[in-house]
């Protein structure tokens, strides 16, 4: 889905390494790849990766000129345990199963079932945004290229951390979700439209959309090994557990579920099967001789530039990596590096983090799959092996990145040191405590509730389990709500707005930390009481 800004420092624990050799060329998708000559020495640079940013384990898939050239694992599949990760280990891939999506729209479109022009409504007449405007106007193309008005992870909130909500629970409620610019003013990265693609998707083939793309596209890449949802994984025990940071230290944590947003994430994979999907990728949708996933037509159509992206000054440390042209093609982001064209994609999830990128004049391909919550784990390895692959100068991106995310995680904690001093530590709330007690309500997410228990004031979202935590006292009538689930690492301040007669008019929430995944979009909440039936 995305790239986050979560536990920013590094750990001292050096995990055990471990590799598993692939087998195969992609010529036979269906049987397993094998390794070929030329396979970098990684181990040194993984082992430093794995104990600077306190990653348990990692695996990577490298691919050359149509060969599997490594397919592999280092570390362990969950701490505490001895079990290594090897080339066959399942990770959620979470956003980099947009790129599924869109090659799945692609065959549609090959087919004549569909255009990437057509109107949305033509494929699913009840689907409506907040702007009856961009509901006329939105194409199946806008669904997957970020530019459709709402705002930086809109709607988030309805399946990240994992709700009760239905996938079209959450179509129905983007009519509710308020633009945040005008209808393809800017890009900004959402998740919501990917799960209508992946309706239109189930819609057109007559099958839900796991069962599409494994049919599709998995089986006939020889991907035998790829789920389309967790409870696939059932029985598997060369699976990776999900690890956030509590308290600073990686821990296992559980699963998300993201039953309900097939279409954004959903992908289970491994660094073999994640070997074949590139090499299909960069022969431009080729499974064999004879076979293609998508015509060559429409393979270069999801690798050309559909929205801009604005390029930002990286630090002077990282100069090296600032494009020159920065942009979202269809499931896919478009960018250069070393005077190359790139293909990539990021995906998080709760405990997992994965990257995809591809070098088409290079015939390169490079996939790493984490069990963590750090993306600078994944660039640092990213430019190693892009630096000695395309004969750019090595640089020490371990450090490089190491020294990035303690100069931000150290700014996060002054801001933080900042905004405790400057509070009214002696203020207190206008109203008596129980008289925030009660249900209040959001166009967009539906109910939460306050109430007393035991000595506490807990806040819960009522489809949203894991949601629920203490109210503690920050100044005037502004509280910070401290989650149960601690990995979440998403505490939000909860202020309430007061009518003139002292009653709630509203109830706003916005993130403590900036260090919060924007998944967590608090700041478009705004709940109003529920007024109690008399």
């Amino acid at each position: 889905m995305k790239l986050h800004a979560l536990n920013r420092l590094a750990a001292a624990m050096l995990l055990a390494l471990s590799s598993a050799g692939v087998a195969a060329q992609t010529t036979m998708p269906a049987t397993a790849p094998t390794a070929v000559a030329s396979a970098p020495d990684m181990d040194a640079d993984v082992a430093r990766i794995l104990k600077t940013f306190d990653v348990p384990g990692m695996a990577v898939a490298i691919v050359k000129d149509g060969k599997v050239v490594a397919a592999r694992g280092f570390g362990v599949r969950k701490l505490g345990e001895p079990a290594p990760v090897d080339g066959k280990t399942l990770f959620q891939i979470a956003s980099n199963s947009k790129a599924f999506t869109a090659t799945a729209l692609a065959m549609l479109v090959d087919e004549g079932k569909l255009a990437w022009d057509d109107p949305v409504t033509k494929h699913l007449p009840d689907f409506q945004m907040y702007d009856p405007y961009v509901t006329r106007e939105m194409t199946v193309r806008d669904l997957l290229v970020h530019r459709s008005g709402l705002g930086l992870g809109a709607g988030d909130l309805l399946w990240w951390p994992d709700t009760a909500f239905t996938s079209d629970d959450i179509i129905g409620r983007l009519r509710y979700i308020k633009p945040a610019t005008s209808f393809r003013d800017k890009y900004a990265y959402d998740n919501l439209l990917y799960i209508v693609a992946g309706k239109i998707i189930a819609q057109k083939s007559g099958k839900p959309w796991g069962e599409t793309v494994r049919e599709r596209i998995l089986t006939p890449l020889g991907m035998t090994a790829t789920t389309t949802s967790v409870a696939a994984n059932a029985g598997n025990p060369n699976v990776a557990t999900a690890h956030s940071k509590i308290a600073d230290r990686a821990a296992p944590v559980k699963t998300m579920a993201v039953s309900n947003a097939d279409g954004a994430v959903g992908i289970n994979s491994n660094a073999e099967d994640m070997a074949r999907w590139m090499i299909a990728q960069i022969d431009g949708g080729v499974i064999d001789k004879e076979h293609r996933l998508v015509s060559a037509k429409q393979a270069a159509e999801m690798w050309t530039v559909q929205t801009p992206i604005e390029i930002k000054e990286p630090p002077a440390a990282l100069a090296a990596i600032k494009p020159n042209f920065f942009a979202y093609g269809l499931g896919v982001q478009l960018r250069d590096y070393q005077g190359r064209k790139v293909v990539t994609h990021s995906g998080a999830l709760q405990g997992f983090y994965s990257r995809v990128t591809m070098v088409p004049d290079a015939k390169l391909g490079i996939a790493i799959l984490t069990n963590a919550e750090n993306g600078s784990a994944m660039q640092a390895l990213q430019y190693r092996l892009l630096d000695q692959y395309l004969g750019a100068a090595p640089s020490d991106w371990i450090k490089l990145y190491a020294d990035d995310d303690a100069r931000k995680h150290a700014e996060e904690v002054t801001a933080q040191k900042k905004a405790n001093a400057g509070r009214a530590a002696k203020s207190g709330p206008s109203l008596p405590l129980a008289a925030y007690d009660g249900e209040y309500e959001d166009a967009w997410y539906g109910k939460v509730s306050i109430k007393p228990v035991g000595k506490k004031r807990v806040l819960s979202f009522t489809k949203t389990a894991d949601l629920t935590g203490e109210l503690v006292h920050f100044q005037h009538n502004t509280f910070i709500v401290r989650w149960d689930q601690r990995n979440l690492n998403a505490d939000a301040y909860v202020t309430f707005d007061l009518n003139p007669d002292g009653s709630i008019e509203h109830m706003k929430m916005a993130k403590v930390s900036d260090e919060t995944d924007f998944s967590y979009d608090f700041q478009d909440l705004l709940f109003t009481p529920v007024k109690k039936a008399k």
